[in-house]
């Protein structure tokens, strides 16, 4: 007799530990970092410690090409952030704005218009104080 193959895809197969999912903590105030460049705006909201709770972008919100410098795409892009972060019970937050772009203002009114309550906001823009040497004038 021809011996018969059984299946055993579903019984040989040993069940995967499932990975522990790390608790929640109660969150209430938080700091927030807005990078605002002229091709993008990253919101980026941390605990007090620094531990990333949740981040967004205009490329995460769904924009792509010029329509990431706009304000109305930092918006949304802040408005998903602080949804995600209002999941840890998020409701303060001390803002560092960096860079020059379009996205500063209108990502500030979007996460205080999701009912975050905003502490203090400061400008860690670095600007040179003399900087680097520059370079020699060209002969032509």
């Amino acid at each position: 007799m021809p011996e018969e193959k059984t299946k055993t895809s579903g019984e040989a197969k040993q069940p995967t530990p499932k990975k522990k999912r790390k608790k929640r903590a109660s969150i209430t105030s938080g700091l927030v970092y807005i990078q605002s460049t002229f091709n993008n705006t990253l919101i980026t909201i941390t605990d007090k410690k620094g531990d990333t709770l949740s981040w967004g972008s205009a490329g995460q919100a769904g924009f792509k090409g010029t329509k990431k410098s706009t304000p109305f795409a930092a918006s949304i892009a802040a408005k998903n952030a602080a949804g995600k972060a209002k999941q840890y019970g998020l409701k303060e937050v001390d803002i560092f704005v960096q860079g020059i772009g379009s996205g500063r203002e209108s990502s500030i009114r979007a996460l205080y218009s999701e009912g975050i309550n905003i502490l203090s906001i400061k400008d860690i823009t670095p600007l040179p104080h003399n900087g680097c040497r520059s370079k020699k004038p060209r002969r032509v």
